[in-house]
């Protein structure tokens, strides 16, 4: 796996042929953050589409914010459905973190309408959903409507981290989006944890109660 690897539709030209026509790519951003939700996308995308920025989606880790805004807005503009998910740092605390993961993929699978009739998620599987569905590893390098979920995942999860940052300033949210940083944890050191850090991760539950 490289950084060169391009997303393919060879996972939605299987569902395909089996009978599957509405095939939603799931994934999800946050999970490794210190602050925030973690948030799902869910993306329905037209059989057979073909556009000239098609050539440019990856993993959402592997784009520039510029890219992906760019991105964002066309996969907005051609998918037939989408859904977005968003589980708060109470959750993740109370629940942990795979669990609200896969709560906020429900949730964005619950948002589409229309709805899937089969799912393509990154690594994880939902018990709790009974739709046909397939976890593929790395699959938000190798297949192309889960590479689009995470791009809408991360763009919603950025655009909600920069109405963070107005509320709780001193932590660079706008900048490092919740995620480890010298300037977070200089933050963290000198103003404590804000209301959105979630307390049951390092070094957050270090510093709650001293």
């Amino acid at each position: 796996m490289t950084n060169d690897t391009i997303p393919s539709f060879v996972e939605e030209a299987n569902l395909a042929s089996q009978g599957y026509r509405s095939i939603a790519g799931l994934d999800e951003v946050g999970r490794g953050a210190l602050a925030g939700p973690v948030v799902a996308a869910a993306v329905i995308l037209p059989r057979r589409l073909k556009a000239p920025w098609m050539e440019q989606v990856r993993d959402s880790k592997l784009l520039t914010p510029k890219k992906r805004e760019y991105l964002y807005f066309h996969v907005r503009e051609v998918a037939i459905s989408i859904g977005v998910g968003i589980v708060s740092h109470e959750v993740i605390d109370a629940k942990n973190i795979v669990r609200a993961t896969q709560l906020a993929m429900m949730q964005a699978i619950a948002q589409l309408s229309p709805s899937a009739d089969s799912l393509l998620i990154d690594y994880l599987r939902l018990p709790g959903v009974s739709l046909p569905q397939k976890g593929i590893v790395n699959g938000d390098q190798l297949c192309f409507s889960i590479a689009c979920a995470s791009i809408v995942a991360k763009v919603s999860r950025d655009h909600l981290m920069i109405e963070k940052d107005r509320l709780y300033p001193g932590y660079a949210l706008s900048q490092n989006k919740g995620y480890w940083t010298e300037k977070h944890v200089t933050g963290l050191e000198r103003l404590g944890p804000s209301p959105i850090h979630r307390r049951s991760f390092q070094p957050i539950k270090g510093m709650v109660g001293r």
